[in-house]
């Protein structure tokens, strides 16, 4: 609420009252209003010089001493009425001082119980979503509340970037997000434009810098338990992590001795970087532009791994069988040419980590129909007993299931020790050795 009402103080009253000696007087009387909800009571104290207080005294009809002066609101309130200005104290002040009063309480209260809206609507899609119970939406929504972010940016404006966030985290359909959703199952591709239509109804509406992508950002990271991404590179890479795509060009798979047998120019060039034992990053625009093309002959087989350190060792030992590396958790370019490879035939075979976050890589890899790679709870077992000590480190994260060999997960919770790609090359390298020697 504001006091709106544009009256000016008649001459020669108002030059009177406005001389500057009055300043102090009048910016104490507008703080003290709106802190006390308009109403002209309770007194001020303020300091004025002599001539303050002598063009006071003499509005007043007392004779105050220069220093600190005590006026009383309902006093001042009525020698302004009766006096050639004919108007109270809110419009003097509103006057002298060169704009509205506001009801700091009122606008407090209104701000209060704004945000208490937002936060009961954006709890009711939370739930909508089947997220309410999520592990991570605590500490996501107590981050939203330390940084103010979402009060700054006024309730209505808060609200459509939070309900855009919300509708696309439901659309998400993917651990870590959802915690009810299977590691085994394949999660949907979206492109960034695709998934901010479906969500903001604005194909930019997730972009960088739009507070409603920011939203969702602060989601994943506080479901992937890692810090807030700095740069624009982590960023996108964090979009990946859920199967967003932001780009057709940024995001690549790595592969090693790919062999396309097509005629068309796109898979004679690929064999000659085969030739020349070159490691190529494809890109979903690379994969795009050769659709067409046949990957592999029917019944070819294709190793996977999680690691570069993997097929950097491939390539240096020049071991001449095809090796695809996502580089973690596949980009949209390494989904895109995983179900490439299935369709075209290929004998998928995917290695990862033995942690937490390799065992849901390969669920999801694995649920695309390639096959485990030494990843059993014997390959675990025979991994411990042969590994360095500083090769072994300590899990951490919550357990996820390994569903192709239940036994594999309950092995890893019980040793305490997550191995990862590396420790185990030699191993690995054999196992490439020996399928290239046997054609396979």
């Amino acid at each position: 609420m504001t006091s709106s009402t544009a009256v000016r103080i008649p001459e020669p009253l108002r030059s009177y009252l406005a001389d500057a000696c009055l300043a102090p007087l009048w910016a104490a009387m507008r703080s003290k209003l709106e802190r006390n909800r308009l109403s002209p009571t309770g007194i001020v104290r303020v300091e004025l010089d002599e001539e303050g207080t002598s063009r006071l005294g003499g509005l007043l009809g007392t004779r105050p001493a220069a220093g600190t002066v005590s006026v009383r609101l309902p006093l001042l309130d009525h020698a302004l009425r009766v006096s050639a200005a004919q108007c109270g104290l809110l419009t003097a002040v509103t006057d002298l001082t060169g704009s509205p009063l506001t009801d700091r309480v009122l606008t407090r209260q209104r701000q209060s119980a704004a945000r208490a809206d937002l936060w009961a609507r954006i709890d009711a899609r939370l739930a909508d979503a089947g997220l309410a119970a999520a592990s991570w939406v605590p500490t996501w929504l107590e981050g939203l509340r330390t940084t103010g972010m979402l009060t700054r940016a006024g309730s209505d404006t808060a609200w459509e970037a939070a309900d855009g966030a919300l509708r696309a985290l439901a659309l998400l359909r993917t651990l870590p997000l959802h915690p009810a959703e299977q590691p085994d199952v394949p999660p949907r591709e979206w492109q960034l434009a695709e998934l901010a239509a479906h969500a903001t109804a604005d194909g930019h509406g997730l972009d960088e810098g739009r507070l409603a992508g920011i939203l969702v950002l602060r989601a994943i990271a506080a479901a992937c338990d890692i810090p807030l991404p700095e740069s624009s590179a982590a960023r996108r890479r964090l979009w990946e992590r859920v199967s967003v795509t932001t780009d057709v060009v940024s995001g690549t798979v790595m592969v090693w001795h790919l062999n396309p047998p097509g005629d068309d120019p796109w898979s004679t060039m690929m064999r000659s970087r085969s030739q020349m034992h070159l490691v190529t990053h494809l890109t979903m625009h690379e994969l795009g532009a050769a659709s067409a093309a046949t990957l592999v002959p029917p019944d070819a087989s294709v190793h996977g791994c999680e690691n570069p350190q993997v097929l950097q060792a491939t390539a240096r030992q020049r071991i001449p069988t095809t090796l695809i590396c996502p580089s973690g958790n596949p980009a949209g370019a390494g989904w895109e040419l995983l179900g490439r490879l299935r369709r075209d035939g290929a004998r998928l075979s995917y290695h990862g980590d033995f942690d937490w976050p390799g065992l849901a890589i390969a669920a999801r890899i694995f649920a695309l129909g390639a096959a485990p790679w030494r990843m059993g709870s014997s390959d675990y077992r025979d991994a411990l007993t042969s590994i360095r000590g500083d090769h072994a480190l300590g899990l951490s994260g919550p357990p996820t299931p390994s569903h192709w060999d239940p036994a594999l997960a309950t092995s890893m919770t019980r040793a305490g020790v997550a191995i990862h790609e590396e420790a185990l090359l030699p191993l690995l390298l054999n196992d490439l050795y020996t399928a290239a020697h046997n054609g396979s």
